[in-house]
């Protein structure tokens, strides 16, 4: 049985303007030391997703259908403190901007601190000792000075593995890890990449890696799910994306990465290759494919029927109709 189990998910905005489906039937699974890659432009529903799995939608948004099973329990027939429990004990979220995240009034050391107590009946001298040794099982050296300092005092490097530390502070059983490279230089996401990955052969924990850089899912993820508009367009093990990407959008997507090289030569072209257009807008998606509008494969049955997520070969999903021409 899969550790996570999501079922027809939707999560919705009602706003004056009309209803947003920013989660739109989505349905996927995670194994256990499993990591799934969710891939998409900014504004495709990754982020939602996340926080519809730890049951912190913003504001006007509410979850009206589907299940989370995690293992075996649908996460949305918890109570509010039952989902608290469930919160940084068995699953735990790396936010995007660790500087917003973190109080920048409270030093280090005590936020991981109060993460711990809050799930663990222990006194506070305990607590901050383990918050300590947290700090340097995620590489941060000199670890009982660093935990006396204020968010402010840290780069981006170390601040993005505090908030590792306090994900990690209760061992959880499954880690969302949204855009955890974002703003980043290269080498420090390699080193908060491979962190990652330490962490989640140490600890048997599934990953969720959400993030708009196929370079990053490409080092890291077993799966990749592939977002679009709310959706997910396309699902397959991480060498099958890349070898034999079948909708349009993950063609793209792939085409899209920059390559090394003499510009201009036979394997490298001179311009970076782009999608035409942009995300639509989710008040006023067509009745058909969502990427209708901006993809060359396009017929007017696209604009019309929306294509189902079918499965075209073993653990390799598309939502396409036009998946069989495609796939050869």
């Amino acid at each position: 049985m899969a550790l996570l189990e999501i079922k027809d998910l939707m999560t919705v905005f009602d706003t004056a303007q009309g209803r947003i489906k920013a989660v739109d039937s989505v349905s996927l699974s995670v194994d256990s030391g499993e990591t799934l890659g969710i891939v998409g432009e900014s504004g495709c529903g990754k982020t939602m997703l996340a926080l519809s799995i730890m049951r912190l939608v913003p504001g006007i948004g509410k979850i009206i259908q589907g299940e989370i099973l995690f293992s075996g329990e649908n996460l949305l027939t918890l109570s509010e403190n039952e989902m608290r429990e469930k919160r940084g004990s068995e699953i735990s979220m790396i936010f995007q901007e660790p500087m917003t995240s973190l109080n920048p009034v409270f030093r280090i050391g005590e936020q991981i601190a109060e993460a711990i107590r809050l799930h663990k009946k222990i006194s506070a001298k305990d607590a901050m000792a383990l918050a300590i040794k947290q700090l340097g099982e995620v590489g941060i050296p000199h670890p009982e000075k660093r935990a006396r300092d204020y968010p402010h005092q840290l780069s981006g490097g170390m601040r993005q593995r505090v908030m590792i530390a306090m994900a990690m502070s209760c061992d959880p059983k499954l880690l969302l890890a949204d855009e955890p490279t974002t703003a980043l230089d290269v080498t420090i996401q390699a080193q908060i990449l491979d962190l990652i990955s330490d962490l989640k052969t140490k600890n048997q924990m599934a990953v969720i890696l959400i993030t708009h850089d196929l370079g990053v899912i490409a080092q890291t993820a077993q799966r990749i799910a592939v977002m679009y508009a709310g959706k997910i367009v396309e699902t397959a093990p991480a060498d099958k994306i890349f070898t034999n990407p079948v909708h349009p959008y993950t063609r793209g997507l792939i085409d899209s990465i920059p390559q090394t090289g003499i510009s201009g030569t036979k394997d490298i072209p001179e311009f970076l290759k782009t999608i035409p257009g942009s995300v639509p807008s989710l008040y006023d998606l067509s009745p058909g494919c969502s990427f209708y509008e901006r993809c060359s494969f396009a017929d007017q049955h696209c604009a019309m029927v929306e294509p189902p997520l079918e499965g075209i070969e073993n653990k390799h999903f598309v939502a396409c109709w036009k998946s069989a021409q495609l796939s050869k």
